[in-house]
């Protein structure tokens, strides 16, 4: 197994435990992307791809075309994303991507988690070079052999297939990562071969981790629960390993 596995396998940490902030991310994901590329999910990929994603997360139909509608408002603000990056205690590595109508806002507040939590807001490039952007698939694996949908994909830029259990719905599904610019053609080579995409979208995985005590753990985690409750806040990633 490969590094995208070994990464999923240890983030202890349940993310997006609650569901209203689970809506609440993907709506802004829809939102921009309705404002990006318009409200058709069949002309605009990425759409398309986020209803996949609301279904998985057992989001109301209602709650998607709300968003939708939400986005050809002209009332509707505008999100900007922006990354923000620092260090937890411990000399923990930690990149947060917000989605922001109000970006003074939000830098504020994630400073303020930083400075609580005793860590520290860096400057832009201080932790990205840490992390490599990968895009990312869940598709439904019925019938598929793992090694030889493996082979298959990787002319398509697929680095790493692996099958993993989803323990709240009793079911096994295969995960693939590739490069993040590969997104688009994976997409389509799976949609030719009529293979179901349950989810897909971005992750940014550590190239480097740094093993923690469950003591020292705790006070990073302090401060990655404070930085996910925040309504701008989008996704958390960060250099921890939990012994």
């Amino acid at each position: 197994m490969g590094r995208a596995f070994e990464y999923r396998k240890n983030r202890k940490m349940k993310r997006w435990a609650s569901m209203a902030k689970t809506f609440t991310r993907i709506s802004k994901d829809i939102i921009m992307a309705v404002k990006a590329a318009g409200p058709s999910p069949e002309a605009n990929s990425r759409l398309k791809a986020l209803m996949q994603n609301a279904r998985d997360a057992n989001m109301p139909k209602d709650n998607v075309e709300r968003a939708v509608k939400r986005a050809t408002s002209k009332d509707q603000a505008d999100y900007k994303e922006m990354v923000y990056e620092g260090y937890a205690p411990h000399g923990i590595a930690v990149l947060v991507e917000t989605a922001t109508d109000n970006g003074t806002r939000t830098v504020g507040n994630v400073r303020s988690y930083f400075n609580k939590c005793n860590g520290s807001l860096g400057t832009s490039g201080s932790v990205e070079f840490l992390f490599e952007r990968k895009c990312q698939f869940k598709i439904d694996q019925k019938s598929l052999s793992l090694e030889d949908f493996e082979l298959e994909m990787i002319d398509y830029g697929v680095e790493e297939v692996f099958a993993e259990v989803d323990e709240e719905k009793g079911t096994e599904h295969f995960v693939l990562f590739a490069p993040f610019e590969e997104f688009g053609s994976i997409q389509r080579a799976l949609e030719e071969r009529g293979i179901e995409v349950l989810s897909s979208g971005f992750e940014r995985i550590p190239m480097d981790t740094k093993t923690l005590d469950a003591v020292a753990a705790a006070d990073v985690e302090k401060l990655i629960e404070k930085l996910e409750e925040d309504e701008d806040v989008q996704a958390v990633y960060h250099t921890m390993v939990v012994a």
